[in-house]
């Protein structure tokens, strides 16, 4: 599965890729143990939402100014926003099928 739908997001492109519909940010670091584990979920999930909401990576290490703003302090974390609108929060590792219900309650 490649990662043709994944969004890499970074300070300069954050603000203007979650303005418009629904989009998951996956907060997460390259050290990070529970990050690597979530990875292969987030791919997928871009792949089976592609065209109806976006999934995107956003490295805290390279991009402080939106990891302070949103106050990000553990990781992974992960932000669901709608029309650019922080509207769920999960902090720490979970399945495929919560981060696929968080998503698809927002639709």
């Amino acid at each position: 599965m490649s990662d043709d739908h994944l969004l890499n997001l970074d300070d300069d492109s954050f603000k203007e890729n979650i303005a418009h519909g629904v989009t998951l940010v996956d907060f997460y670091a390259d050290w990070c143990g529970p990050c690597k584990m979530i990875a292969p979920i987030i791919k997928k999930l871009a792949h089976s939402f592609a065209g109806k909401a976006k999934i995107a990576k956003l490295d805290i290490d390279k991009c402080q100014d939106v990891t302070t703003h949103y106050e990000v302090t553990s990781i992974p974390t992960l932000i669901l926003f709608k029309d650019g609108k922080e509207v769920k929060r999960i902090v720490g590792l979970r399945d495929e099928e919560t981060l696929d219900s968080m998503i698809k309650s927002s639709l």
